[in-house]
């Protein structure tokens, strides 16, 4: 069974709980944890392990198609907008009452399930009594309270932001090396999917260092407040390079598979284009967390050499100094946090440089 979950990386406690539960299935399991975590992975070897009639042999033709997604009996169901619906939610209901085609059971995979919170009620009848043959995996981000009510029908296997160790081992198992992976394990916010993306971005350490000089860069004026608050904004686009690149092979390879069948047009494109635009969001907020936590790092590594100075060396205007470094810091990660909530991030990052050039206090 271990071959099914290859994908899964510095997740083993969660990783055991699957492999034990699939000898003997419920009738819903919730992997939650921080995007990046490898929740999707660890669902489809699941899956395959639930499908398989070996009990998760990985060699199989069952466990082979489960994992690559291609299994009549593996359904994976994706929100049609930027929430789950409550028609999605009456689509997964009718899914539910499928009878399986192959296999004794079918899989009925949710994603994103904590942007449920609108239709959890139409959600939870449906979750709670599916059919005997079809086993939930819900798959989603830490839980809002509306959610704890089906969060409570499931057995819950909880994610963790993968190490850096582990993160860097990956890396440098796929040809990066020592120092880049690293590098990109310490700012990857334990994502594996952020990691390899900037393991391969030719501008990550261009970016990283613009963040690392804003302190030098701002020199007490408004102008060059918002000229570097914009240029950070500016920065965290280029990132999209890559990705957009990815965006636009994965849409090829649709295409080509569409016209291999013969199908008309190229069914699910649009599907997949909504799903390249939310990815898009998220790692470009992401690409600004990530700057936001060096420039913190920044701020503390001054608030460090403050704290080492020499005894008797302080003055009331070190340790006013010393104040503002805090404050500066603590500005940061409210900024950090805000971000979360879809803010104008122009004004945001404006705000943010004005207050670290002492112009607002």
């Amino acid at each position: 069974m271990a071959a099914l979950f290859e994908g899964v990386v510095g997740q083993p406690t969660a990783v055991a709980q699957l492999r034990a539960s699939a000898r003997r299935p419920v009738h819903a399991y919730l992997l939650h944890g921080p995007p990046g975590s490898g929740k999707r992975a660890a669902a489809r070897g699941f899956a395959a392990a639930l499908l398989c009639p070996q009990g998760g042999c990985g060699t199989c033709s069952t466990c082979r198609r489960a994992l690559a997604g291609t299994h009549p009996d593996l359904v994976v169901v994706e929100r049609s907008g930027a929430s789950i619906s409550i028609e999605d939610a009456r689509t997964i209901g009718t899914r539910a009452q499928r009878r399986p085609m192959e296999a004794s059971r079918q899989v009925l995979v949710v994603t994103d399930i904590h942007l449920a919170s609108q239709s959890a009620p139409a959600l939870l009848k449906t979750v709670e009594e599916p059919p005997a043959s079809t086993v939930f995996v819900l798959v989603g981000d830490e839980l809002p309270l509306s959610l704890v009510t089906i969060a409570s029908r499931c057995v819950k296997v909880a994610f963790d932001p993968v190490p850096v160790d582990a993160v860097t081992t990956w890396l440098v198992s796929h040809g990066v090396s020592d120092e880049v992976a690293h590098s990109v394990a310490v700012v990857s916010g334990g994502r594996l999917d952020r990691a390899k993306l900037l393991a391969t971005d030719p501008g990550f350490a261009e970016r990283i260092e613009r963040w690392r000089s804003v302190p030098t860069r701002l020199d007490g004026t408004g102008a060059a407040a918002a000229m570097v608050a914009a240029e950070l904004l500016n920065s965290a686009d280029e990132l999209l390079g890559p990705l957009r690149e990815q965006h636009a092979a994965e849409l090829a390879s649709l295409s080509e598979r569409a016209e291999a069948v013969g199908a008309k047009g190229t069914p699910g494109r649009k599907e997949v284009e909504d799903q390249h635009k939310r990815e898009e969001r998220r790692w470009r907020t992401d690409e600004l967390r990530t700057g936001l936590a060096t420039l913190a790092g920044v701020y503390r590594d001054r608030l460090v050499t403050a704290a080492d100075a020499p005894t008797g060396t302080s003055s009331p205007g070190a340790e006013a100094d010393s104040r503002q470094l805090v404050g500066d810091v603590e500005a940061i990660e409210r900024a950090a946090g805000v971000l979360g909530r879809n803010p104008n991030e122009a004004l945001l990052m404006e705000a943010l440089m004005t207050r670290l050039s002492g112009l607002a206090n």
